[in-house]
């Protein structure tokens, strides 16, 4: 089977198991050339070394010998001659003799035995040669000069000290003689040290040299078999790494090519299924998104347990409806129908999702829908409701221009408008349905609020209309103007409300003298003064001719100036009266 077909597993253990046999390899050579190093220096060091040391003792002993010779005479040439330290001085002779032959017989045996070590490559013919050389000097020396010593004590016996003269001469000259033999061996035995010991370091070089090559020898192959196993997986995984990073940006027709059937193919394998399903899942999510919110898909996938168990959460719901609706589908054929609500609820909820809202639901010619938690965070969710309703307003113009278009008419029947009425509070979350079906939705007082501050802007001639907690949470991040006071069915006290006339700064200098009139207007109105509320309402339709809450407050001092307000009156509109 080819090795890129063998598990990951059996791949790292092949790459360990041929680095260790390369490393036994290294060793046992190193180990072979380094015994053999040793047998070297072992005979170098107790034969080649021992032997030269008893030859260069040889010659000492020979120089004592002849020492205790001469002390020998002397005792004899003595006129009272001391037999006993004439034994003691013949005993220091014959022990000097004798230690002649030792030094000589343990040089003979270490180069015998240098010869027939068959371990180390010695120049055993030359080694023989020497060691019969030693024990031809030895011989001669001791037949020659154990007939001139006996010669010289007769003769010094004898008085005869010109003879004896002669013969001591001769016995030094044997003795030289013998030295020089000695010495002549020596230098060829320290020639065969000199040799041994260039065979050592010659020997421990070239297992420096064979220990090196095999080691680097051992490492490119290690390396070349690494490299050429690491290749078959590193590189599956870049195209995993590279697919995974395509699947991380939101595309899923990256498919990566099994090359390897390891578990690195399997995954490639898995890998391609799992793209599969990403693509189907997205196909899926597409088409649902045009139904459900893209948002709130993903957050029922990521925390399931909201869907199913709800929880409570504050946020600010929006209601958004068209006004002038039913009179203007009257006259409207289905298609032509179908083709402006599309073309409407197109264009309004581009400001919506780009302001990170939900919609929840398109309701007739209404939409519905909310910021909060987990989608954004808390502080941001009444502003950006806020910007979302000012950039729908803006869209008013350019749809009241396209609409005719979309029907191929001239002019509409009936001018069409917005109302949009936003509320935070706290609410329910969670799926709402029955076992066959559900939708994820938002659910309390928040909701019907806004719902009714949608309807409340056609009795103020507004657009905008949102409650005190969200004008709170805006604060000054908008420009806001309070309207009135609502009263709804169910709240215990009645509360301000809010119109967003525009962004920040974006006020004219007529709509700023506007919100001006109207706030001393209101406070003049809540505390009945009503004239000096009747001029101000005034004042301000000065500054914008048409403003509807000026006009609907008009219009309200005229029926309270026509029927008193009752006792304990606190200037709110009750919602019920409508």
């Amino acid at each position: 089977m080819p090795i890129f077909n063998q598990s990951i597993r059996r791949k790292i253990v092949g790459i360990a198991l041929g680095l260790i046999v390369l490393m036994l390899v290294t060793s046992i050579l190193s180990m072979v050339m380094s015994s053999q190093v040793g047998v070297l220096l072992d005979e170098l060091t107790n034969r080649y070394i021992p032997a030269y040391g008893d030859l260069a003792r040889a010659n000492i002993r020979s120089l004592e010998r002849s020492v205790a010779l001469r002390r020998m005479i002397m005792m004899k040439m003595q006129a009272s001659s001391d037999e006993e330290a004439y034994a003691a001085r013949l005993r220091e002779f014959e022990d000097a003799d004798r230690k002649i032959e030792e030094e000589a017989e343990r040089a003979r045996k270490l180069i015998n035995a240098i010869i027939d070590d068959p371990r180390t490559p010695s120049d055993n013919a030359a080694l023989a040669r020497i060691e019969t050389r030693i024990e031809t000097a030895v011989g001669e020396l001791r037949r020659d000069q154990k007939e001139s010593h006996a010669r010289l004590l007769n003769q010094i016996d004898a008085q005869q000290m010109a003879e004896a003269r002669g013969t001591l001469e001769h016995i030094d000259a044997l003795r030289d003689q013998f030295n020089q033999k000695i010495d002549a061996i020596r230098a060829d035995m320290l020639k065969q040290v000199f040799a041994s010991t260039s065979q050592v370091i010659g020997h421990q070089h070239q297992a420096i040299i064979v220990s090196g090559i095999v080691t680097l020898l051992a490492a490119i192959v290690g390396f070349a078999f690494a490299l050429l196993v690491s290749s078959g997986i590193t590189r599956p995984v870049r195209l995993l790494l590279a697919g995974t990073r395509e699947v991380e940006a939101g595309r899923f027709d990256k498919t990566i090519t099994v090359s390897t059937q390891d578990e690195i193919g399997e995954l490639a394998a898995a890998f391609n299924r799992m793209t599969e399903q990403l693509r189907h899942n997205e196909r899926i999510r597409e088409t649902f998104g045009r139904y459900i919110d893209p948002k709130v898909v993903q957050g029922l996938i990521d925390r399931p347990e909201v869907a199913i168990d709800g929880e409570r959460r504050v946020m600010t719901i929006m209601f958004c409806d068209m006004s002038g609706f039913t009179s203007m589908s009257e006259g409207m054929t289905p298609r032509g129908l179908v083709r402006v609500m599309n073309h409407y609820f197109t264009v309004m909820s581009g400001p919506i999702r780009s302001n990170r809202g939900i919609i929840d639901k398109y309701i007739g010619d209404a939409i519905m829908s909310y910021w909060g938690p987990p989608f954004i965070e808390e502080d941001e969710q009444a502003l950006l409701a806020g910007i979302a309703a000012t950039e729908m307003v803006d869209q008013v113009p350019a749809l009241q221009k396209q609409l005719p278009d979309l029907l191929g008419i001239r002019a509409m029947p009936a001018p069409c408008d917005l109302r949009i009425g936003i509320a935070t509070g706290e609410v329910l979350t969670g799926s709402i349905g029955s076992e066959l079906m559900m939708s994820f939705t938002v659910m309390g007082d928040a909701v019907n609020l806004a719902s009714r501050l949608e309807a409340v802007n056609k009795v103020y001639g507004t657009r905008i209309l949102i409650s005190q907690a969200t004008a709170d949470a805006i604060g000054a991040r908008l420009e806001l103007r309070e309207i009135d006071r609502l009263a709804v069915a169910g709240q215990s006290a009645p509360q301000p409300i809010f119109e967003v006339m525009a962004r920040v700064g974006a006020l004219t200098a007529a709509q700023d003298s506007l919100r001006t009139h109207y706030a001393e207007a209101l406070a003049a109105y809540r505390a009945r003064r009503f004239d000096e509320a009747r001029a101000a309402f005034n004042a301000a339709l000065e500054a914008v001719p048409g403003d509807g809450p000026s006009r609907t407050m008009l219009g309200r001092i005229a029926q309270f100036e026509a029927k008193p307000p009752e006792q304990g009156w606190d200037g709110a509109w009750r919602l019920e009266q409508k």
